[in-house]
């Protein structure tokens, strides 16, 4: 079972070591498929396994039990060469005394590619990747992000690469830069139709890189779906905190009639919600998203009554933190809504938005 924590203003999601799998493995029961030519992404928090399966995709650790298959063909004692296996970095790996020409060139001579073949290829994939002002620079010249650029290119120049494995590969980049690189990195995805599988702890990352996302914790599979599925439908409470900024809102609640109980404040329960919560023996865990939760300024029957704590003004939108007895939830409103700390806000929770947990499963139907 998940549990909440809060220290200061963080707050999160943790198990009990009792309840984590067995220390002497990294990952367990996973079982994944990436389709062919599509985009992927592996989120998670640090040290939840992220880094591990990559290096078990590229062949640079071989699993304890389970198989590694490639369109089938079962690949798990090849080597990352063998393999086919492009793997980018958390910080660029170049050859320093060669100019970003040479970098590229060099896997394709080793290869035993003809000079003219080797040329061409080059300078395609420095077309590709926008290089062409620094082709015969020295690593040294170039700035993080540059050097990065390079490091992709060696991944991407041999055209047989049967997967591209970039492992939070805009660390070292400035922020400025991270969006046009990783813009950059799903042109040239759908460009060259690569299966590409991006390592991130950052769900921003995730969420505008991939199309499909699979969310890691503690070494096992939280959830994986679409961007929207994870967001509109998370399968436990720790996609529902994980996933959003900010993250859903969690409260404990019970059925006492007709009304859900929060022990700070009640709300109606529609029959649907009932059902549901009834079926999980009439206490369960509501969820329900910042921007779902509806605001009104003067009191409406059967919202009850919030105390306005905290106004944060992220540009396109405002986070209200409030407060009733002691439960707190954040609401997102318009950012020309004006707002005053301190003020009495009244709360809807529309029951389409609402997420009903038990023991970690969202319990539909």
């Amino acid at each position: 079972m998940w549990h909440s924590y809060e220290a200061g203003k963080k707050k999160g999601w943790f198990k009990p070591k009792e309840e984590c799998p067995d220390d002497s493995y990294c990952v367990t029961d996973l079982n994944i498929k990436w389709e062919n030519g599509s985009a992927n992404a592996l989120l998670g928090p640090s040290g939840c396994g992220k880094t591990t399966l990559l290096n078990v995709i590229s062949g640079l650790l071989k699993p304890t039990r389970g198989k590694v298959l490639f369109d089938g063909k079962d690949v798990t004692a090849l080597s990352p060469e063998e393999r086919h296996i492009a793997q980018v970095f958390q910080f660029p790996v170049t050859y320093e005394s060669m100019d970003v020409f040479q970098n590229l060139s060099f896997p394709l001579k080793n290869d035993g590619w003809a000079a003219a073949k080797i040329d061409a290829r080059v300078k395609e994939i420095i077309a590709l990747l926008d290089m062409g002002e620094i082709a015969h620079r020295s690593m040294a010249k170039l700035t993080p992000a540059d050097k990065q650029k390079v490091s992709l290119g060696r991944g991407l120049v041999r055209p047989n690469t049967a997967a591209v494995l970039l492992d939070e590969p805009l660390t070292v980049i400035d922020p400025k830069q991270q969006w046009d690189l990783r813009r950059r990195l799903r042109q040239v995805q759908r460009q060259l139709k690569l299966t590409m599988i991006y390592v991130t702890h950052d769900q921003h990352e995730a969420l505008t890189f991939a199309d499909n996302i699979t969310v890691m914790s503690l070494g096992q599979i939280s959830q994986t779906g679409t961007p929207e599925e994870l967001h509109s439908n998370p399968a436990n409470p720790f996609i529902g905190f994980f996933i959003g900024s900010p993250g859903m809102n969690l409260l404990d609640c019970a059925l006492r009639g007709d009304e859900l109980d929060f022990g700070g404040f009640t709300i109606p329960a529609a029959q649907n919600i009932k059902v549901k919560v009834a079926g999980c023996g009439g206490s369960c865990k509501l969820g329900i998203r910042p921007e779902s939760v509806e605001v009104a300024f003067t009191p409406k029957k059967d919202w009850p009554e919030f105390t306005l704590l905290t106004v944060e003004n992220m540009g396109a939108y405002k986070v209200l933190t409030l407060e009733s007895g002691s439960r707190r939830i954040k609401s997102r409103i318009p950012e020309n809504a004006a707002v005053t700390e301190g003020a009495k806000l009244w709360v809807r929770f529309p029951e389409e938005q609402v997420k009903i947990f038990k023991d970690d499963v969202r319990i539909d139907g």
